[in-house]
């Protein structure tokens, strides 16, 4: 199964569309972005869902599709096979440690009819000026858009290719260490040497800024 007549489902043995809406929390067209990237990546290295950090994925935006990517894709924050370089660019790059292949995706702009009303209500609706017409009207705009997102072809949407593959080291555990200034626990690589001592990254801040933390 390839796509259904909502256009929700991609593959089989890919987390739908539904089960990103429960996660993320609503359906949005930046979460169909994501989806559409995630699973396009997948079926283009001809992959599954991995359990542990086979895949790795460096998103240059941190967006709604990034929760997409988190749900398909198996590329968490908590493990450390997803890593966000907030460029405001919705760019995916895609590592898989058993194929050794690596692809990039760009996600094209897309002409909606949809999107240039959408912005003009976004501002209103999202500063609570928007009124119950405006406000239903922007719901029904992006849940248009949305599903014209999950239903046009891959090579309209998205930009795929090969990329050189170099995956980013895998995850690292730290040992914790006791910030010499507030005496919480922290990760040794998160530390910072002021005055000789180790101190969490909140608390060299604070001293550099003038704030009101201090060495016991």
């Amino acid at each position: 199964m390839c796509e259904n007549q909502e256009g929700t489902h991609f593959h089989s043995h890919y987390p739908s569309f539904e089960e990103c809406v429960a996660f993320h929390g609503h359906a949005c067209p930046g979460l169909a972005t994501g989806y559409r990237v995630a699973t396009a990546a997948m079926r283009t290295l001809g992959i599954a869902r991995p359990y542990d950090e086979e895949l790795v994925c460096i998103a240059e935006t941190d967006a709604c599709g990034v929760d997409a990517i988190q749900v398909v894709t198996g590329c968490t924050a908590g493990k450390g096979n997803l890593v966000i370089h907030d460029y405001g660019k919705h760019v995916f790059s895609f590592f898989s440690r058993e194929s050794g292949r690596a692809i990039r995706v760009l996600v094209a702009q897309s002409d909606m009819p949809e999107r240039s009303a959408m912005d003009d209500l976004r501002k209103k609706v999202f500063s609570g000026a928007a009124s119950p017409q405006e406000e239903a009207e922007f719901r029904s705009l992006m849940k248009a858009a949305t599903m014209s997102i999950l239903s046009v072809p891959d090579e309209t949407l998205l930009r795929i290719s090969e990329i050189p593959p170099e995956p980013p080291q895998k995850a690292r555990i730290f040992a914790s260490v006791v910030c010499a200034c507030c005496g919480e626990p922290v990760a040794d690589a998160k530390t910072r040497l002021v005055e000789g001592s180790r101190v969490c990254i909140p608390c060299a801040e604070s001293r550099v800024h003038g704030g009101e933390r201090r060495f016991p």
